[in-house]
C-alpha cells in the first residue's frame, strides 16, 4: 500500500491536532538545530559508525520505502540508491533484541526506514515546496532536519513470522492523519500498536505518539549525509 497524504481541505478540518509538537518532541521528525552535518567525502565515514540492521539479525525484514517510488513523494529519494536499513551499532543491537523478544509470540519486525541521509530529508522538503504541499512542513509532518539523519530513529511495523504478513495497524506507513496517532485506535489495532510500543520500550526506544511506526533511542545527535550506496 502506498503512503497516504490527506488533502489540505481534509487537514483543515482537523486543525485541532497538535501536530506542531513534532518540532519539539524528542522522538519527532525534527532534530536539534545544532546537529552537525558531516562535511567529509561522500563515503568517508569511520568504520562501524553505522551498521546494517540485517548484519546483526538477518531475520529482520526490511521494506525500505524511500529507495522505491512507494512513498509519499512518489519517487526514490536522494541518497537512497541502495535499500538498506542502517543504524548506529547500539541502536541496531537493541532493535535485534526487540525482534528476538517477539519471536515467542510468533511475531517479528519489518523496517521501513532507519538512517536517512540529510540530502534525503532536504529532498522531502524540496518535494513539498515544488508540489505546493508546504502544509506538510507547516503542520510538522515533514521537517527540515530529522532524527533519522542521526541513525538512532527507525520506522517499522510488526509481521507474522509464519506468513510474513504485516499486522493490522490501522493506517499505512506515512499516513499523515490523526488516525496514525499511536493512541487513536481501538480493538485489535490498539492491541497491535501496544505490543509494538511495549516491545520497543523494553529496549530503550521511545515512540513518537503521532506516528505509531516511529521510534528513537537516546544518544549523540550528530547528523550524517553519507548516501546509502556507500553501505551493504
Amino acid at each position: 500500500m502506498t503512503s497516504s497524504i490527506p488533502r489540505p481541505r481534509v487537514l483543515a478540518a482537523a486543525l485541532g491536532l497538535a501536530l506542531g509538537a513534532c518540532a519539539s518532541a524528542p522522538t519527532a521528525r525534527t532534530a536539534s538545530a545544532s546537529m552537525a552535518v558531516s562535511a567529509a567525502g561522500e563515503c568517508d565515514l569511520a568504520p562501524g559508525t553505522l551498521v546494517n540492521v540485517r548484519s546483526i539479525d538477518r531475520t529482520i525484514r526490511t521494506d525500505i520505502r524511500y529507495a522505491t517510488a512507494n512513498n509519499f513523494t512518489g519517487a526514490v529519494l536522494p541518497g537512497y540508491e541502495r535499500p538498506v536499513a542502517m543504524l548506529r551499532p547500539e541502536a541496531a543491537r537493541a532493535l535485534a533484541r526487540v525482534h528476538q523478544s517477539l519471536r515467542p509470540r510468533g511475531l517479528g519486525l519489518k523496517v521501513f526506514d532507519g538512517y536517512r541521509p540529510v540530502r534525503a530529508t532536504l529532498g522531502m522538503v524540496e518535494w513539498a515546496e515544488r508540489t505546493g504541499n508546504q502544509w506538510v512542513l507547516e503542520q510538522g509532518y515533514v521537517a527540515r532536519q530529522s532524527g533519522h539523519n542521526v541513525g538512532r530513529t527507525v520506522d517499522l511495523t510488526l509481521v507474522n513470522l509464519r506468513t510474513g504478513r504485516e499486522l493490522e495497524m490501522g493506517t499505512a506507513y506515512d499516513t499523515f492523519s490523526r488516525e496514525a496517532h499511536t493512541a487513536n485506535a481501538t480493538g485489535q489495532v490498539a492491541a497491535n500498536r501496544r505490543i509494538l510500543v511495549e516491545a520497543m520500550a523494553a529496549e530503550g526506544f521511545q515512540n513518537y505518539d503521532q506516528e505509531w511506526w516511529h521510534f528513537s533511542i537516546p544518544g549523540p545527535r550528530d547528523a550524517l549525509d553519507v548516501p546509502l550506496r556507500c553501505f551493504r
